[in-house]
Formats: structure tokens, sequence, C-alpha cells
């Protein structure tokens, strides 16, 4: 089944001239490093290839080749051959209008769960990272993997990885990372982007919602939030909120983090991590969200103590998730 969706990706791109890249909105580092990936190989095969995302590209990755030509903005653009929709679960998540402006979609990705909704889905929950499956695409079909391509590979690894800390940092991850810096990845370069030039708009906001820090009875789960006055006051987007969710997991004994994002005064994006003993994609499923085992996320409708403390139960009783 792989190698044939594989092939019939390859065919696609042998015989289509304008193409579509596009992930869900939101971005994390999986998100851009692997939309940047296709589009830079198809434009080195003489493609036309447009990387496109509802959101713009997060301040920590605009070091990547081809982040400055993401487009948010389709306006004139279509008709493409194909759109590849990459990392998005459902199509809903990049955009259904995408539908409108590509004679065909295919559907990249490593979610479980992830909608049917290309001509063509690739799929395979147990890659590291769908820049992985960029990865298997290029090499099964012969071409070149240039410094920009791996650059944006090896980013999207390490990110989705968490810098090779999370379960998902199996030994193919390792195999690809190597090979990116066999072709010239300079590590240090990656990291000195991802983590050591952030705005100061987001020290300040983690420091706003480090104070909300609230750990369970049982200790288990804690969480973070972040409401709309905690971003106006510092400037932040919520793209500088990309991370927070890992501090409460580092604490002793907590199996499961969370944070709560304000959007409106009665809805909040809810994003879990876990160390692996809880599902929280299927929590997340439960809720309406999606995600894989160790993270996930959703929007939960209601006042945020009510959303709390719905959220709260059903971490304490996973069986019992359903909205509100």
């Amino acid at each position: 089944m792989t190698q044939t969706a594989i092939q019939a990706i390859l065919t696609r791109i042998d015989a289509g001239s304008r193409f579509l890249v596009a992930a869900h909105s939101g971005p994390d580092g999986d998100a851009v490093a692997s939309t940047l990936a296709l589009t830079c190989a198809l434009r080195e095969q003489g493609k036309v290839a447009v990387a496109y995302n509802g959101d713009d590209v997060p301040p920590a990755f605009e070091f990547l080749p081809g982040a400055a030509t993401l487009t948010t903005d389709l306006s004139g653009q279509a008709p493409f051959d194909v759109g590849f929709v990459l990392d998005s679960g459902e199509l809903a998540r990049a955009g259904t209008h995408l539908k409108n402006v590509c004679r065909e979609l295919v559907n990249i990705d490593h979610h479980p769960y992830s909608e049917s909704f290309g001509t063509v889905n690739y799929v395979d929950e147990n890659a590291c990272a769908t820049g992985a499956l960029i990865y298997r695409i290029l090499t099964a079909g012969g071409m070149r993997i240039s410094t920009d391509v791996a650059l944006c590979i090896y980013t999207s690894i390490l990110s989705d990885t968490g810098s090779f800390r999370y379960s998902n940092a199996n030994p193919e991850a390792f195999r690809i990372a190597a090979e990116m810096v066999d072709l010239g990845v300079d590590p240090w370069q990656v990291a000195g982007g991802l983590y050591e030039s952030q705005d100061e708009a987001r020290l300040r906001l983690l420091a706003l919602a480090l104070a909300t820090l609230d750990v369970s009875p049982s200790g288990t789960f804690a969480s973070l939030t972040l409401t709309s006055d905690m971003m106006n006051a510092t400037g932040a987007t919520p793209a500088h909120a990309d991370g927070f969710v890992n501090y409460p997991r580092s604490i002793r004994g907590v199996e499961v983090s969370v944070i709560f994002r304000q959007i409106s005064a009665t809805s909040f994006k809810v994003g879990f991590r876990s160390k692996g003993a809880v599902d929280v994609g299927a929590l997340a499923r439960a809720l309406g969200g999606g995600g894989h085992h160790n993270a996930a996320g959703a929007i939960v409708e209601g006042e945020f103590d009510q959303v709390k403390r719905h959220v709260y139960s059903c971490l304490e009783n996973p069986k019992g998730a359903a909205a509100l």
C-alpha cells in the first residue's frame, strides 16, 4: 500500500506542472518544514510550486529556505494540477477551499485516523514526522536532495520528535537526520534558529503563563492557561506559545500536560501532551479534535471554568470524555 501510494504521487509529480503544497493552519515545525521541503524539491525539478498556509510561518521557522515565499492568499493562483495537503489529519485543518483550486488533492500525513480526502492518501502513523514521508517520496523517485531540502527535512524531524526526546524518535528518524547532516545540514544552525533566537514577547508571555500553573490533586496532570489579555499585554501571537504545553509535562509525576488558550470569551483551544501512559489523541477526538497518542488538541466551547472542569474530569476518567 505504501509503495503504491508513493508511486502514484511520483506519477503525478512527473505529469504535472503546477503544484500547491499546504499544511494545517496554526502550523507547527513539521507542518512548515515538510511544506517547504516538498516545495523546494518540486521547484528544483523545474515545477511551479506554491507553498500555502492559512497562517504565517511561526517566527522560529523563518530561517528555513523558502519560508519567505509561503503565502496565506491564493487569490489569482489557481488552478493547480495537484494540491499536496500535508500533516493535516483532515482537510478542514488546512482549508476545505483547497479542493476548489486544485484538480485533485493528495493527502500525506502521519496522524492516526487521518481522513481519506485525497485521490491518493499516503498515511503512515508510524512515521516520526510528515517530513520523513517527504524524504521517502523523494528518495523513491531518485530525486536529488539539496542542502535546502535536507535542512527542511531535518528540521521537520527534529521539531516533531521534540529534539529526539519523544517516543516517535524511532530508528528511521535518526537515520534520516544523519543522512541530512551528511548532505550539509548544520545541526547548530537549526538549534540556533529554533531555540536561540526567541522574540522578547515569547518570554514575557511564558512568564505570565507559568504563573497560571495548576497541578491536579492526583499530581498526574497539570496545566497552563493563556488568556486574550495576556496575548494583548505582551504583544505575542499564538505562534509564540508553541512548546509552552511541554513545561507542565516536565514535572515529576505528571503524565499529561494541558494548555488552555483562549480564542474567544466562550471558546478555548486545548492542547495535550502525554508521556505515553495516556492516549491523549483518543481524548482529543472525544472532544471533537484529533492528534497522536502523545500530542493532540481540540477546541472546546464554554466558559473557562466550565471548560477546565470538563477537561480535568475527562483526564480523570478518559472513557467519559464527551462534548460539553
